[in-house]
């Protein structure tokens, strides 16, 4: 008797797949694979285990492929609705949980849980139940199904009962909150999103803080807290081998060479020191108060001035959501006023690029002899492990005690309060004047550490420990 269940041994669901289509002026479709730990991961995979990735269409490209049953072998991308995926993306995922985990709430006047934000839940439901769906279509008998991240926290419960032979095991790639913070949630909906995490029978986060504190919520608001469920931790590290290779290409060495003239030189000739951050505009990111702690260091140092340049790039994120377009208006604002305070004929004290460049990003790696790395909060951040892995010179790391990656990183780096611009600022002082033997030491110290666990060996740790 044939099996009612399909053939995939391995299956991983996340909301972004690993391919996005686009459509061209002739209307044809063109699709372009992307990379990370999932993609690498899956590739060194057995191709007989039959892998399938579940994900959803995100853009206008990825809509038409579905609705014209395009699709690459291995991906099933799942056309949900646009207003349910609305709601649950941007709604749910984006404007409540990323909120709570990163604690970004003014709370005297959010979170508001009304009747809209039920209705929304109800979307987010919704949009797990399709995953749940498709996941128990595609596995095969006692496959392992990897779901990733906090889009998917329903799915691990939705999907037991769907097919309770199968392994499950749910990532969170972001903080996880403390539990008077994850208590801002009504209490059904926090419980709702404990339960279904525990319908894995392993969940796993970056850190072991973020393990802790997801633990200690099961306790407080669970009679059982995680039951029999098992809580891992796998630090994602720095793929070196292919950062390296990709940040010495001729398009890159471009970059370096206009970064270069747009640093400039000192008035006695020397280059110009560089403090370096990449980031996506994104809120948990802190990049305006990384700019007031650079303004507060050119102002009690005055030594400073000419002599070192903040390269900022602040790329686009969630600009559907009116608190990220004015997030970005103050990031422009707030360098515009440095420049326009302290800039010179010669010297531009703030370098900020607003789009998106891989390369560039590359390039400024590895100019960097300073690299910022400020969130309020992060799960993990791996600019502050690419950065000391790539820079030329070594490079000092200013790290926030926030960041996911303090806790592999913290001893070689100088840490801060994010909140502290004065602190912040001393720091990048004492960076800058880090002798450069102390600072290529510490820099070589930082890689080694950044790459402890690389993209693949971190997709097959997760696997393995499923059994």
């Amino acid at each position: 008797m044939a099996s009612k269940h399909g053939a995939a041994r391995i299956l991983v669901a996340s909301n972004r797949g690993p391919v996005t289509y686009t459509l061209r002026d002739d209307g044809s479709l063109d699709s372009r694979r992307g990379g990370g730990g999932l993609v690498s991961g899956l590739s060194a995979i057995d191709s007989e285990a039959g892998a399938v990735w579940v994900c959803a269409a995100l853009g206008e490209g990825d809509q038409e492929a579905v609705r014209r049953g395009v699709g690459e072998t291995g991906v099933r991308m799942l056309g949900i609705d646009p207003e349910v995926f609305a709601d649950a993306y941007n709604g749910i995922a984006n404007s409540v949980l990323w909120f709570v985990h990163h604690m970004l709430y003014e709370t005297p006047l959010t979170p508001v849980f009304d009747a809209e934000f039920r209705r929304q839940w109800a979307s987010y439901e919704a949009y797990n139940a399709a995953f749940a769906d498709a996941l128990a279509e595609e596995a095969a008998e006692g496959a392992a199904v990897l779901v990733q991240d906090y889009h998917l926290c329903l799915v691990p419960g939705m999907l037991r009962e769907r097919r309770p032979d199968l392994r499950i095991g749910h990532f969170s790639h972001t903080p996880w909150a403390p539990v008077d913070y994850f208590r801002l949630l009504p209490d059904d909906i926090a419980r709702q999103l404990l339960r279904g995490m525990l319908g894995a029978d392993r969940v796993a986060f970056l850190t072991h803080r973020w393990a802790d504190a997801f633990t200690a919520c099961c306790t407080e608001l669970l009679d059982g807290g995680t039951g029999g469920t098992r809580v891992g931790v796998h630090g994602l590290g720095a793929d070196a081998e292919f950062l390296r290779e990709r940040a010495h290409r001729p398009d890159v060495d471009e970059r370096l060479a206009s970064l270069l003239t747009e640093v400039g030189r000192t008035p006695e000739g020397a280059r110009r020191r560089t403090i370096v951050r990449v980031d996506r505009t994104e809120l948990s990111k802190n990049i305006v108060r990384g700019l007031l702690a650079y303004r507060h260091l050119l102002d009690a140092h005055p030594e400073w001035r000419e002599r070192v340049v903040h390269v900022a790039f602040a790329y686009p994120s969630r600009q559907d959501l009116e608190v990220y377009r004015t997030y970005m208006d103050e990031v422009r604002r707030v360098a515009r006023s440095i420049n326009d305070e302290y800039g010179t004929e010669d010297w531009q004290p703030v370098v900020l690029h607003l789009k998106d460049d891989f390369a560039r990003s590359l390039a400024a790696y590895r100019l960097a002899d300073v690299a910022l790395v400020n969130p309020i909060r992060d799960g993990m951040n791996l600019v502050a492990k690419e950065v000391p892995l790539l820079s030329e010179e070594g490079c000092a790391l200013v790290l926030s005690r926030e960041a996911g990656a303090h806790e592999e990183l913290g001893e070689e780096a100088i840490t801060v309060n994010p909140y502290d611009v004065v602190a912040t600022a001393e720091a990048l002082h004492e960076a800058l004047s880090m002798p450069a033997g102390e600072r290529v030491e510490r820099g070589k110290r930082l890689a080694a550490a950044a790459t402890a666990l690389p993209p693949t060996q971190w997709f097959l740790d997760q696997l393995n420990a499923l059994g």
